[in-house]
């Protein structure tokens, strides 16, 4: 650790202990004691490794502390995964669901996930598995491509019309007759009719 000094003076050794006593960072707290023995005069190799660390890992936060304090002495996050499709893309795969497939130029009538898979990669040069596309949609609002399919020479307002105008109510079926009901001796009986004394 030769060569590597710390060389900011806005915290005593105290303060460090202190400011590592009220933290909720376990490994921040360890870094500043690291160096609050350093400046206590404790050599490198004993202030790292009864702090849990080695020389070269206490030489690396010391230079982050010179360099940023105490607030530098915290873990960073790590960037999250980069997105496979940007917002503008995103925004243009929305829309392409939302339009339907033209059938005469993809072959298809109702987009399925191999479709859209396909579509994507030739859009925007993105491979990614069905399963990722299902992804895509769902963040997307899309829960299922579910959407009827549609004639591409269909006309709305002529279905619309023919809705208006078609007879409504389903037909009428006239009542049937009654069943003929059995006696107890398992022959027929007619309805209505009367027996006769003899």
């Amino acid at each position: 650790m030769a060569g590597v000094e710390i060389t900011r003076q806005d915290m005593t050794a105290s303060q460090l202990r202190a400011a590592a006593a009220k933290t909720g960072d376990a490994g921040a707290a360890r870094r500043m004691l690291a160096i609050a023995l350093v400046l206590e005069g404790v050599d490198r190799k004993t202030a790292a490794l009864s702090c849990g660390m080695d020389r070269q890992t206490l030489r690396d936060w010391v230079h982050r502390y010179n360099a940023e304090g105490v607030s530098g002495l915290t873990n960073r996050k790590a960037p999250g995964p980069r997105p496979r499709l940007s917002t503008a893309q995103k925004q243009e795969l929305a829309a392409l669901v939302e339009s339907g497939p033209a059938p005469e130029v993809d072959g298809v009538v109702r987009w399925r996930r191999v479709d859209l898979k396909r579509k994507i990669e030739a859009m925007f040069g993105v491979e990614m598995h069905e399963r990722t596309v299902s992804k895509q949609l769902a963040a997307l609002g899309f829960v299922r491509l579910s959407v009827r399919p549609q004639h591409p020479k269909a006309d709305p307002a002529a279905q619309e019309a023919f809705k208006k105008t078609s007879p409504s109510g389903s037909r009428r079926f006239s009542p049937s007759p009654p069943a003929a009901s059995r006696s107890r001796s398992g022959s027929k009986t007619r309805p209505g009719s009367v027996s006769r004394a003899r």
